[in-house]
């Protein structure tokens, strides 16, 4: 039974070789080209939408500079949104499922946001390992603390996308073998599990985009505390007044 349940998660293999590569790069295929048309199609138009409301969203707590870092962080989050949506199908497998994978694009984001930090501000970037006004005492205490708080970052946040995706895969397989099982035995029970299962499919393709949105999101988080600061309060991002004569 266990076998069966976490079978889902083995990597699928084709004459023993590894097909998770293609599962990685299937998404890309999804995503329609822009056309030279003055008028896109719904699909287009819904895309560069959701495109442009997540970048504002993910990068409005940080300044100018940091702007740059929106074409990658964005491809990101589609990349792991498609990922996500398209695992919740059935006979597919999810590559964010795997620790590995979620680890391999957590790790090296995360220390570019630390190397970035240090190249551009270190007194600023050190100073996070020590709060101000913190007694003599508790110094050596404290650095040990946000020591292990910064390099434990990355764990974080591949742990948390696997483990929300690994709960939901597991609980549709097993409410869906419970529709099954209680199909010939007791209709009611069966039509109670089949709607339990139409709500809980709901809630992963909730998670599935929550997840993709809330990893790129801590990432823009950790470029906002190493690098990059709020923006500027000295600008105004609000529109400007029409012009008045008295």
């Amino acid at each position: 039974m266990a076998m069966d349940l976490f079978s889902q998660f083995a990597t699928p293999s084709l004459f023993s070789i590894p097909l998770s590569m293609i599962a990685v790069t299937a998404p890309w295929l999804f995503f329609p080209n822009p056309l030279t048309r003055w008028v896109n199609n719904r699909l287009l138009t819904f895309q560069g939408w959701l495109i442009s409301l997540t970048t504002k969203q993910i990068f409005m707590p940080l300044n100018f500079p940091a702007h740059k870092w929106a074409f990658m962080l964005t491809s990101l989050m589609m990349f792991l949104l498609s990922m996500n949506l398209l695992g919740l199908l059935p006979y597919t497998f999810t590559p964010t499922t795997q620790l590995s994978i979620n680890l391999g694009l957590a790790v090296p984001l995360w220390l570019m946001t630390v190397l970035v930090g240090f190249r551009n501000q270190p007194n600023a970037s050190l100073a996070h390992f020590l709060p101000e006004g913190t007694p003599i005492l508790l110094i050596p205490i404290l650095i040990l603390i946000e020591t292990i708080s910064l390099f434990i970052r990355p764990a974080a946040l591949g742990v948390r996308l696997t483990a929300n995706l690994t709960a939901g895969h597991l609980l549709i397989h097993l409410i869906s073998t419970a529709v099954f099982a209680t199909f010939f035995m007791s209709t009611i029970a069966s039509m109670l599990a089949f709607t339990v299962l139409i709500l809980l499919t709901i809630l992963e393709i909730a998670v599935a985009m929550i997840q993709a949105y809330v990893f790129v999101l801590l990432l823009s988080l950790y470029l906002q505390e190493n690098t990059y600061g709020p923006p500027s309060s000295r600008i105004s991002y609000s529109k400007p007044k029409p012009l008045t004569f008295n």
